[in-house]
């Protein structure tokens, strides 16, 4: 339904919520479900609300094997809201939605629209479709209808921002079941990408992270293997764009020409979040990774060598089908030689409907339980030895949002490193806002953050801090439509090992 249409779907203006879950796609995906509700003449209900909004949306994950539990407990909660509440509307998207269609109003007949990865567009009419009709309402495209860049999106930052630059993956990886349910990848013209990007930065925006599944895939559709590396010396041509980042890149495309423009284009970050998921050459293979360990570090090498400063990171699995204490013990050993920045690990759990799911030699609880503390600690160590080789640096720190949890009660505030290093600084005598960039020297280093305790070396204030400003003031001047707090750009800190890897992404 198109905003022209505003007092048809929605006689009165009524609240919504979108509950995220899972990987960056499903936290931009609900930036455009909030943009398609608000053009539809919804306002975000407050912050904590929980759930008493005229609609909530749930944008699901489908990779751990107590997904569907997560849901439907969360489903459950809201039932006897939804009787006292005449109207409220309940609906359900994402990978979950796409996988499991045909259940979800079976076991919580309370839900009024299905909808899935491919359709998300449809949310507005699917609702307005539902309330008309008094019944509910589902709707699973089975492949992409039009490209999620082209729906209308409210952005949760004002200063950074995600764009996608392709949705959907080639790769058959057996622990995951994103192909399966986002489909083949399906690449943007170069020319919509760069539109996009020039059209936020004149927004203010002045950081932005180009999303994909497997995001250095990209040129796939066309078979250019550069086409990837030419679009980041493509955003190094963007006046007032000053920091590009990417997320996840698979090692088998991750070619010379890549690292060169990484290098070579001052507005890319020396930052690379590269997912190994395991060193074990066999293991590898049974994960259906198409690298070994040797090219694995042969890329970190590379990258060191083109950018000594780059700070790298990874995911990893521990205790995949067939796993060996040999295998693990090849893994230790690549984090040792990688020397990560940090490493998002994950003990590895069933995803319904992968063929790992179904192999041999699935490992005990305990043994895997134990070989991820035995790893943490590794990991621990090594980010703490790699953040005190960061002491008395001098580094420029983009002030952010929401990123220091800490800040009110230490009275410092936070922001991001050109590497993505989180720093905490003392505020200088000149107010700052999120958007605009600090100098400061490191002082002190803890495994997963730097504090810079000294008064700021330098201030600059920023057309990204203006937007922020802006729009906090806009934002203070309505009853409604309360902003929420903003969803982390970059690698954010380690995960417990119950949190899902970034939808099996890289």
């Amino acid at each position: 339904m198109s905003s022209g249409n505003r007092s048809e779907a929605v006689d009165v203006q009524k609240s919504y919520e979108v509950r995220t879950y899972g990987c960056q796609m499903n936290v931009h995906d609900s930036e455009r479900l909030s943009g398609l509700l608000e053009g539809a003449g919804y306002v975000r209900a407050p912050e904590g609300s929980d759930g008493d909004a005229d609609v909530v949306v749930f944008n699901t994950c489908a990779v751990r094997e107590n997904a569907d539990n997560k849901l439907y407990g969360n489903l459950g909660r809201l039932a006897p809201m939804k009787t006292k509440r005449p109207g409220m509307q309940i609906a359900v998207g994402g990978c979950l939605a796409q996988k499991d269609r045909d259940t979800i109003v079976k076991r919580a007949p309370w839900v009024d629209v299905v909808f899935g990865t491919h359709n998300i567009g449809k949310l507005p009419v699917l609702l307005e479709r539902a309330r008309i009709q008094e019944e509910a309402q589902i709707e699973i495209a089975e492949s992409l209808e039009a490209f999620p860049s082209t729906l209308p999106t409210r952005r949760e930052s004002a200063y950074a921002a995600w764009v996608s630059i392709s949705v959907g993956c080639n790769n058959t990886c057996t622990f995951c079941i994103v192909p399966a349910l986002r489909g083949k990848e399906k690449d943007r013209r170069t020319g919509d990408i760069l539109a996009e990007i020039e059209a936020l930065v004149a927004e203010g925006v002045s950081e932005i992270t180009l999303l994909g599944q497997n995001v250095n895939a990209y040129g796939s559709d066309i078979g250019d293997r550069e086409a990837f590396s030419k679009l980041l010396r493509a955003c190094g041509a963007i006046e007032g764009l000053e920091r590009v980042r990417f997320t996840s890149p698979h090692p088998r495309d991750f070619t010379d020409d890549v690292i060169a423009a990484m290098a070579e284009t001052p507005n890319v970050m020396p930052q690379l979040h590269m997912p190994m998921q395991s060193g074990s050459d066999s293991i590898l293979k049974a994960m259906r990774r198409s690298y070994r360990q040797d090219r694995f570090l042969g890329i970190i090498e590379k990258v060191r060598a083109a950018m000594p400063d780059a700070a790298i990171s990874t995911d990893i699995i521990v205790g995949f089908p067939g796993e060996t204490e040999e295998d693990f013990e090849q893994t230790m050993h690549a984090v040792r030689e990688a020397r990560f920045a940090n490493a998002f690990t994950f003990q590895y759990s069933k995803r319904p409907g992968t063929p790992a799911a179904d192999m041999d030699g699935q490992i005990p609880k305990e043994v895997v339980q134990e070989r991820y503390m035995r790893l943490s600690a590794l990991q621990e160590q090594i980010s703490w030895d790699e953040n005190k080789k960061q002491v008395g640096r001098t580094l420029d720190v983009m002030v952010a949002e929401g990123e220091g949890r800490k800040d009110g009660a230490t009275r410092r505030l936070s922001g991001r490193a050109p590497d993505n290093r989180l720093v905490h600084f003392t505020p200088p005598e000149k107010a700052v806002r999120p958007g605009d960039v600090v100098t400061v020297e490191i002082t002190y280093a803890a495994p997963h953050h730097l504090l810079a305790e000294g008064t700021p070396l330098g201030v600059r204030s920023t057309r990204a801090g203006d937007a922020w400003e802006k729009r906090t003031t806009e934002a203070a001047a309505k009853p409604a439509g309360v902003m929420l707090g903003l969803p982390g750009i970059g690698a954010p800190d380690p995960l417990p090992a119950t949190a899902a890897p970034a939808c099996g992404i890289g």
